[in-house]
């Protein structure tokens, strides 16, 4: 589903249509308002446009001389000075807006022109609507002594919102700009560019926040019946806990949507309690306490303890099913690290050696033309370095898979290098046993990443793997001792996430993805009183959503019959029979039918067979947005991971809410907007390099011309 927000300003109101007259004047008050701490209502959205056509004369001063002009008298006619911010239409009929494409006839555009601009673009009002010209009276022009091409100027605000998208996209503190090299730099440029202080550049920032924490709320507001959060938790540099909190939900047209609800400080002492008053106070501003279905966390026992106290709060009012889900991307992790422990040194030599690799093209040079000596593969340079698990395998592939081409670049270089980085018998031998061990990880891993349609059964299926070869290295006889204890410690982390998930709420969602449904479900999910209480769950909740008059049948001893009921009952109640028999008959035939093959995309699955299933898909909608992860997986098996780190922890706490909310919005689809007034930061760059392109042209005839 695409966002959009509102028209710029407002709509034009169906008398802005009518003519002025010669005496008509605008009314500058709307602009005398909008002057505060934002940016000058002058300036909200100006174009780069030469000020040099203001008002069309009528008269060429390209002649030699003198030229006296007599013209017969005539009646007074109106210009308008806004005229440069519209252009004529193809029709040659209708004046069209540079901003926004507003279309007014020329026969009554007249006195409209102002009064758009005020309503749309705020400020660009402030010289007034129209100018009236006089009959031309005698005139003498004067040729005008040659004088140097001056630069375009640069608009203040033009400049200022260009530097405020760019804050917002790097992720950057606001008093980025108060540095005086930079602010010296522009003036370098141009000596009439300003730009506006931090504390400004904080204060339009907020206002953004505001204007489009609007948008979200509304957005939110028109989801379907259920939704699902995610928990994100973060330290700054200035030692503030933060939690992100995201939600997510599949539209009508199977359309798998989120949106970034708020990011929050949790004051001191950052448990449990603290998180979940903060946590209901976004769910409630969003009006959606009552929506949500699951709350997936990162495994934190503070996390913990709030889902399980939201849990039993929403248990209590009857408000809806609810269940809080760990994070599994968090989890494998963590088993990864385990296993990573025992090689650790290592990991840590070999990553010293590439990090030498990637700095040196003469060193990286000579270790591709080694590996193509000794055919050891090819290598895609620099090498992943990072402390995640995507640069920690790295090493060991490196060290498993070009040992020769290392070592021999490390003796060629030693005395920069230094023997140190040469891998003995003892760590070739480590690094062969845990490469092999962590082989199956990788592939986990990279299905985890790459999978765009990763579900809670998917999840398990991968977990299930992982959870089995951790057993085996446990239990076999050939594996070395320290890989044996590191895979205890693997095992019993395994064994904790699959405890956590062992229930009915994970069981319905399992199955409603036609790739897993009973065939691959883990055993210990699989039980019949999982199957009977996801059955009793469906009816009652699904099965009359056709019949939204019919109460619903917690009981069968509401269907049977009665003599004393009146026939209009009993209507009814063959409606609700044929309803909840309907409703078994879709589950049944459901869970009868093959799982998919996994490759399959499963919200296409349920958008073309959903008409077979009218009830079943309604379920499906809600649980399927359930999340498996409370943060993409690449953020936390990837080095991307690493530069959203650097840039949350180095954020001043002034800055962390407004800016990380803002950049997730756009990224999201969501228009920038300040004081409700949508701010197009492309359309600003057209008009500039558009205005550069005119102002260059015109520079150059004038050469010529000279």
């Amino acid at each position: 589903m695409s966002y959009q927000t509102g028209i710029v300003g407002g709509k034009v109101a169906a008398s802005n249509l009518m003519d002025w007259s010669v005496n008509d004047s605008y009314d500058n008050t709307t602009n005398e308002n909008l002057k505060d701490s934002g940016p000058k209502p002058g300036t909200v959205m100006n174009s780069v446009i030469s000020n040099n056509d203001l008002v069309d004369t009528g008269l060429h001063s390209e002649e030699k001389g003198s030229t006296v002009l007599t013209p017969k008298n005539r009646k007074r006619t109106m210009i308008s000075v806004y005229l440069k911010y519209f252009e004529t239409a193809q029709d040659g009929k209708s004046r069209r807006c540079k901003f926004c494409g507003q279309s007014y006839s020329i026969a009554t555009a007249t006195g409209n022109l102002a009064r758009h601009l005020g309503n749309r673009h705020p400020g660009y009002c402030k010289i007034g609507d129209v100018v009236n010209s006089p009959a031309p009276q005698v005139v003498t022009v004067a040729k005008k002594p040659p004088t140097h091409a001056k630069l375009p100027s640069v608009e203040l605000d033009h400049l200022n919102w260009l530097l405020m998208k760019w804050l917002i996209s790097a992720s950057l503190p606001t008093t980025t700009l108060a540095e005086n090299w930079l602010t010296n730099s522009f003036k370098f440029l141009n000596p009439s560019a300003e730009l506006w202080s931090a504390e400004k550049f904080q204060t339009v920032l907020y206002e953004i926040f505001r204007s489009m924490q609007e948008e979200v709320r509304i957005v939110v507001e028109h989801v379907p019946p259920k939704v699902s959060v995610s928990l994100d938790f973060w330290t700054s540099y200035e030692q503030l806990l933060y939690m992100g909190i995201t939600c997510q939900w599949i539209d009508e047209n199977w359309s798998f949507k989120k949106v970034l609800l708020d990011i929050c400080h949790i004051p001191s002492p950052c448990g449990g309690p603290e998180i979940y008053y903060v946590l209901l106070k976004v769910l409630r501003h969003y009006n959606i306490e009552s929506k949500i279905l699951s709350c997936t966390h990162d495994n934190s026992p503070s996390a913990l303890q709030a889902c399980h106290t939201l849990k039993d709060d929403m248990d209590s009012q009857k408000v809806a099913a609810f269940c809080y889900i760990p994070c599994a991307a968090h989890t494998l992790n963590s088993i990864i690290n385990d296993g990573l422990s025992t090689t650790k040194s290592v990991i840590l030599k070999i990553r010293e050696f590439v990090l030498e690799l990637n700095s040196s093209k003469e060193i990286s040079d000579d270790f591709v033309h080694f590996t193509m000596a000794y055919q050891e593969g090819n290598w895609k340079l620099p090498l992943d370095t990072s402390a995640r698990w995507s640069g920690s395998y790295q090493m060991l592939d490196i060290a498993f898979k070009a040992g020769k081409s290392m070592e021999t670049v490390i003796r060629k270089y030693e005395e920069q290098l230094g023997s140190r980085l040469l891998l003995n018998s003892t760590e070739k031998n480590v690094v062969k046993i845990m490469h092999k061990y962590l082989e199956p990880f990788y592939k986990t891993i990279n299905n985890i990443c790459t999978n765009k349609e990763l579900t809670i059964g998917l999840v398990l299926f991968f977990m299930e793997n992982i959870s089995e070869t951790v057993a085996l290295c446990k239990d076999s006889r050939q594996s070395p001792d320290w890989l044996k204890s590191a895979a205890e410690e693997m095992c019993l982390k395994a064994q904790n996430y699959s405890d956590q998930v062992c229930n009915v709420f994970i069981y319905m969602t399992a199955v409603l993805d036609p790739r897993i449904k009973l065939e691959l479900i883990p055993e210990s999910l699989n039980s019949e009183s999982y199957m009977e209480e996801a059955r009793n769950h469906f009816i009652r909740n699904y099965s009359s959503r056709y019949f939204p008059s019919i109460p619903n049948p917690y009981t069968t001893q509401e269907l049977e019959t009665d003599v004393s009921v009146s026939f209009a009952e009993e209507i009814a109640r063959k409606k609700r029979r044929a309803s909840l028999n309907s409703a078994t008959d879709e589950l049944t035939q459901y869970l009868s039918e093959q799982p998919a093959p996994v490759q399959t995309d499963v919200l296409e699955w349920w958008k073309v067979n959903g008409p077979r299933y009218p009830r079943l898909s309604l379920m499906a909608r809600d649980f399927l947005a359930v999340q498996a992860t409370a943060v993409p997986p690449e953020d936390i098996f990837c080095s991307r991971g690493d530069e959203i780190d650097q840039q949350k922890f180095s954020i001043p706490h002034r800055d962390t809410k407004a800016l990380l909310c803002v950049r997730s919005w756009l990224q999201s689809g969501i228009k920038m907007s300040y004081k409700s007034t949508e701010i197009d930061c492309e359309r600003i760059m057209d008009l500039a390099a558009a205005s550069a392109t005119e102002s260059s042209s015109r520079s150059f005839d004038r050469k010529q011309k000279g």
